[in-house]
């Protein structure tokens, strides 16, 4: 039975497929505009710090970027290989490893991605305080309102969205593209060829230091392979959509550290909490106005991550839930829009409840630990699916082992880092995974059984 618009009323919305409606432009969008956010404006100063000169910032962030490409080539290969969404939950579930698979999704809707809205919503909210003076209550409602609106365009089409995503991601480098532009005519040549900070590390050890600091402004570019099943032809968009994105990330980088080492003393640059703002008031265009404008960069480039979190996300338990490994709403796609619009709902309703909570920063904090493990094991999924008979991915990385290799050691430099920083987090994080994770795993496990019988 056909309804007048053309949707089968007589299938049950957990059995309709998403379409492949989503082009290269779409794919490169949602992987920039996940990874280019509030924090390069100051990982700038971190990395200059770490670094000591203006020469090993700038070759921080290009080595940074080029050591992300195996990373990238790894999310290409399995991508091909399995073009559907869910991204790291398929890649475990693929390579045998269920349990994991699960922990992924789990961790993911509990502790990261609904928190992860929210800080980039209150976020959005405080820089437009900063032009109207509001705060208190108002600042939450703005950032719901925020939410609901992404919402509401996500949910309603995936090809709008896409275009959104594609529009607000470009308007999101424009802002750069402009203050690199007039900063080259301003730079002063000789700041970057000035002697290192005497406190700096010299040599190789600066420059690794320097490196180090980079890797968190180049996470976050595999956010595409959770809607591979919504991308066309993604034998071929895939891999484009991730160098693409890797090289375009790492060309801004290298470009805007580049001008504002030109514009900055390295002193003075290392010691800014606000490095972008601090060096685009050299510039006499800009001069007194730079807060206003660097704040202005930061709604656009911050609304694109939260556009982008907000479409890419809630794949991930609708992958599940398609595997009866989640609540089976969750795998609900809406007859008309083509969207599954309940995991959208799901996700963003319990962002907005955390926007009234507070401390929601703390819950990322203790839970980065456990996520960047999870990014570890992933890239090592490719030692065991390339074993496996039927593993037959599209596109191939060259010399595989060694890519994986290195996608791994750069995943363990953060997470050795990140351990170091805060291990009772790391530790209570996974006991809190494993205790609420386990019972949940084993009861969705006993039920699938059961229907089977």
């Amino acid at each position: 039975m056909l309804k007048k618009d053309g949707v089968n009323s007589t299938l049950d919305s957990t059995q309709i497929e998403m379409k492949r409606k989503l082009g290269l432009v779409a794919a490169v969008a949602i992987s920039v505009g996940t990874t280019v956010g509030s924090g390069i404006f100051s990982s700038v100063g971190e990395v200059a710090g770490a670094g000591g000169s203006a020469l090993v910032a700038i070759f921080a962030f290009l080595i940074g970027g080029l050591i992300n490409v195996p990373a990238n080539l790894v999310y290409a290969e399995l991508a091909t290989a399995y073009p559907e969404d869910g991204g790291q939950y398929i890649y475990f579930r693929e390579a045998g490893l269920r349990p994991l698979a699960f922990f992924s999704g789990w961790i993911s809707f509990w502790a990261t991605d609904p928190p992860s809205i929210s800080i980039m919503a209150l976020a959005i909210a405080n820089y437009l305080a900063f032009f109207t003076g509001f705060s208190g209550i108002v600042v939450k409602l703005v950032a719901t309102g925020l939410v609901i609106v992404f919402m509401m365009i996500h949910l309603r089409s995936v090809e709008g969205g896409g275009k959104f995503q594609s529009f607000i991601t470009i308007f999101k480098i424009l802002p750069f593209a402009i203050l690199i532009g007039i900063g080259l005519f301003y730079m002063d040549l000789d700041l970057i060829s000035q002697p290192p900070m005497e406190s700096a590390p010299v040599g190789i050890l600066a420059l690794f230091a320097a490196i180090s600091a980079t890797t968190w402004s180049y996470d976050g570019m595999g956010a595409v392979c959770y809607m591979a099943g919504e991308i066309k032809e993604p034998e071929k968009n895939m891999p484009r959509a991730l160098i693409i994105s890797v090289l375009l990330i790492t060309v801004l980088y290298v470009a805007l550290t580049a001008v504002i080492t030109g514009l900055l003393p390295i002193g003075e640059l290392a010691a800014s909490e606000a490095p972008v703002a601090d060096a685009a008031a050299q510039i006499p265009i800009i001069g007194s106005a730079a807060g206003k404008v660097i704040a202005v960069m930061a709604i656009i480039v911050i609304t694109g991550s939260l556009s982008s979190c907000i479409m890419f996300q809630p794949r991930i338990e609708y992958a599940m839930a398609r595997d009866g490994l989640f609540f089976k709403s969750f795998g609900k796609v809406h007859p008309k829009w083509e969207t599954p619009y309940f995991s959208i709902l799901v996700q963003c309703a319990l962002a907005i409840v955390l926007i009234f909570a507070s401390n929601i920063s703390d819950l990322l904090g203790y839970f980065t630990l456990v996520a960047l493990v999870k990014n570890f094991l992933t890239f090592g999924t490719v030692f065991i699916l390339r074993k496996k008979k039927g593993y037959n991915p599209i596109w191939k990385m060259p010399a595989w082992r060694l890519m994986a290799i290195i996608a791994m050691f750069m995943t363990f430099i953060l997470i050795a880092s990140t351990f170091m920083w805060a291990p009772v987090k790391g530790i209570i994080a996974a006991i809190v995974i494993i205790a609420t994770g386990l019972p949940a795993y084993y009861y969705w496990i006993n039920k699938n059984n059961k229907v089977k019988e």
